[in-house]
This record gives C-alpha cells, structure tokens and sequence, in this order.
C-alpha cells in the first residue's frame, strides 16, 4: 500500500512538471532543469527529529549533499545545524545563515588557517589523523579554542555494496584506524595529555551499507568512548559525532529504511548510545533531499540504433555523473511526460535514455519500459535532490541549470528560484577568458615570467 507521504510527494512533483513547462521555465531555451520539493525537505527534517525523540542530539546536514544556499537557508529555518567538509561548504553554511556553534568541520585534509578560523569561531571540529592534531596543538597554545574537538576513529567493521561510499573498511582514508596495532592506545593518550578534547566521531558509510553494519560501527565508537572516559576517571568524552549515511531506495517514492528504522537499528545494538549521556551529533545529507528532488529535462531528438529506441535529453553525465558512469550502483527512476509537463500513459517500448556529453556511455538508463518518446516530451530523473543538480560535471563546457523549488497549496504550485541557469557566457568566463592572452604572451620577447597586467580580469569586464 501506498503511505500518503508517497502520494503527496508524486503528486505535488507532477504539479510542479506541469508548471514549470506551462511557465515556459522548462522548454526550449531552457531545456534542463531541477526541482526541490520544499513540504518533502520539510517532513524529511520532521521525521529526522521525531525519530530520535528526546535524546539530546544536534541534527547536521552534510553540505555536499546539495550546496545550494537557499537550501541551506530551508535547513537552517527548520532548525538544522551543517556539516562541512571545505572553504567553499563554510561559507556557504555561514552565507545562509548558520551560526558557528550549529556548524561542524570535517575534511581530511584541513589547512592551518582554516583549523584556525573554525578554533576561533566556536565551531565544532573533528581531526582527521595525529598530524592534524599536532597542527591544534600549536593552534590551541596561542589560543584555547571556542567550541567542541574530537576525533576521528575508524572503527573497520567493513564495507557495504558500493565501495566509494564505504568509510570504515581496513583501509579507508578517514579517521584513525581502531583495529590497527596501537591505535586504541593512541587515542587514550591523545585524549589524556588533552583536556579541551571531548568528542568522538565515527561515520561508517553511506549508500550500499546496511543499517546492521552502520549500527557495529557505532557501538564500536560508543565503547570506545567509555574506555577513554574510565581509563581517564572522568567523563572527559561528552559527545558523540555519530555522521549519518542512511539509504536511500531508488527503487520507488516510499522512505525505505526510514529514519526511525535507522533509531531502532542503534537502539539495539547499544542502547546506552541514546540515553542522553552523550550529546549527539548526526550528519545525515542524501537521505534528507535525494527523494524531493528532480531533474526534467526535453526530449530533443529520438532515435533508433540496432533496433533500440534512444531518446536524446539534456541530462547526462554532468547531472548524473554517478548514474552514468556507475550505472548498477545509482540507478535512477525515469518517468515520461509529455509537450504539456503530464504524465504519459501510451504503451511502453523498451529505450534508452541519453544525455548530451560527446561519449557513447553517456546514458541515464538502458533498456528501459517507457512510453514512446517522442521529441518535445519531458523526461523526469527523479530521487535526484541529493549530489545531482548540486554538483555540476563541466564536461563539454554544459552550463549548470536552473534549480526551482515548489510547493503545492490548496492545489496552487508555488515556484521560487534557488538558482539560476549558468549563462554560456559565464561558463566563458570561468574558463579563464579574462586571460585570453596569457600563454601567446609566454612567448614573447618582452615576457616577464610574472602575469601581465593585461592578462589580469578587469573587474567590470568579468562581472555578470
């Protein structure tokens, strides 16, 4: 049976198909774009929270699911902290809205001035590896820091189905690695010759890891909290950075595990982890946007090759990068609308799906059981509001789409722009236009070694 969550989210996101083409926002000067469903993002967050109850927890959203500012502004008014992982993620959380102390720095590969800047600020940092840590050391000397430190562990408990998106496996390249020799011990002595550290943190993985592997990761994690805290006499370890990673099914509109799944999976395997002893803090990001979220794109040309049906779209690799280059790991649903944004209802034939890159693998679905496509049709790549339409691939210079949110009131679609569509000027521009002549000049006799000050952008000349 069909929950109301799923018919509202499918209804609403035909709604929105059809309004956008009959607002000429989706047609053919603008034949590609993305919808984020702003009541579906909402109720993601709702269900997040009642998942854990009153278990004291600071819900993050990781900021590479979709960096988009106006989404993370929606995040932030739903009461949201964020997870970010560069320069580029901070300012962007800090643009919308964040303040420091709903903010949590991870990467691995953090600079001195930006671990100053997050020590400075009261945002909350976990540490890679023993190097970074010797890098706080120096920092937190000339000044103590202003909010949360922990750690990083690798509690190596294995990987799931997609090996990318697999972080606790023996040699991932997060954290601090549990099961190696002398690592446990390592870590209590990092935390005994450091008062100001308190947190550990742990995320196991992400799509294609069952919720039993992601809940042995973070018992792991839980216990080894209590060994620091008993060897030390003291509850020196206060929180718990306990990521995110829940599953998204791509197979159909239902929440599947959901997130009170994930609860009952932690509860089971280390019940004490939710009984308000430790602060937690979760990092979820795919799980909270991928189903309220997608693509549409025209059907520009069709086709027939070998006796299989292609239908030429908009969208390809530099959307669906994922989808077309590991096409058995994310899979995508595809629905058929016709010239008018409605759902098709023709007999299916089987075809192909194909995007616009200038390469043969350049496909969003293979032998696929569609109505007939024909051209001027709109083809929907749903479950795509996570790491799709956020994370443009440049490839052939394709220019990033406009994002639209929406929502349905009282049968009324609301649209408002999250982003607009990437001119080919722009894309000119960022391609380092400004500098035409910089490698010619490197040839000439009067050539400095140094860029010339011709070759350097006229502010007026670049702004768009």
């Amino acid at each position: 049976m069909t929950s109301a969550a799923a018919r509202r989210r499918r209804s609403a996101r035909e709604a929105a198909l059809a309004r956008v083409v009959e607002q000429g926002l989706l047609g053919p000067e603008q034949p590609l774009l993305g919808l984020l469903d702003v009541d579906g993002i909402r109720a993601s967050v709702h269900a997040l929270a009642a998942a854990f109850g009153d278990t004291p927890v600071l819900h993050t959203f990781a900021a590479k699911a979709c960096g988009l500012v106006p989404v993370l502004r929606l995040l932030a008014d739903a009461g949201m902290g964020c997870e970010v992982a560069s320069p580029g993620e901070l300012e962007q959380a800090l643009a919308a809205g964040f303040t420091p102390d709903r903010l949590v720095l991870d990467s691995p590969a953090k600079t001195v001035e930006e671990l100053r800047y997050a020590l400075a600020h009261g945002i909350a940092v976990n540490v890679d590896n023993f190097q970074e840590l010797a890098r706080i050391d120096a920092i937190v000397a000339e000044r103590p820091a202003t909010g949360p430190i922990g750690i990083r562990v690798n509690p190596q408990v294995g990987a799931g189905t997609i090996g990318a998106m697999s972080t606790a496996t023996t040699t991932s390249k997060f954290g601090i690695a549990l099961r190696d020799p002398g690592a446990v011990e390592a870590v209590v002595e990092a935390f005994a010759r450091r008062p100001w550290l308190n947190r550990l943190h742990a995320h196991v993985g992400s799509q294609g890891c069952p919720l039993s592997l992601i809940a042995a990761g973070l018992r792991a994690t839980y216990e080894l909290a209590e060994h620091v805290n008993a060897v030390l006499g003291h509850r020196q370890i206060t929180g718990l950075d306990i990521g995110g990673g829940l599953p998204v099914d791509f197979t159909g509109d239902e929440d599947d595990p959901t997130f009170a799944d994930y609860v009952a999976e932690l509860r089971a395997a280390a019940p004490e982890l939710l009984d308000g002893r430790y602060e937690l803090v979760t990092e979820f990001g795919r799980s909270l946007l991928a189903k309220n979220g997608t693509i549409a794109s025209l059907v520009e040309y069709t086709k027939s090759a070998g006796g299989r049906r292609i239908a030429i779209t908009h969208a390809g690799a530099q959307v669906a990068t994922r989808t077309v280059f590991m096409p058995r790991a994310w899979p995508l649903r595809v629905g058929a609308f016709d010239a008018h944004g409605r759902p098709k209802h023709t007999p299916e034939e089987i075809q192909d799906v194909a995007g616009p890159c200038c390469f043969a693998g350049d496909l969003t679905a293979v032998g696929r059981a569609l109505p007939l496509l024909e051209p001027g049709d709109v083809v929907a790549l749903y479950d795509t509001g996570a790491y799709y339409f956020s994370s443009h691939f440049a490839y052939n210079s394709l220019p990033r789409p406009a994002v639209y949110g929406y929502r349905v009131v009282d049968g009324e679609v609301r649209l408002a722009t999250v982003r607009e569509a990437q001119t080919v000027r722009e894309v000119v521009l960022e391609s380092g236009a400004a500098h035409v002549h910089a490698l010619v000049d490197l040839g000439s006799a009067t050539c400095s070694g140094y860029p010339s000050e011709h070759d350097r952008p006229d502010p007026e000349e670049v702004a768009v």
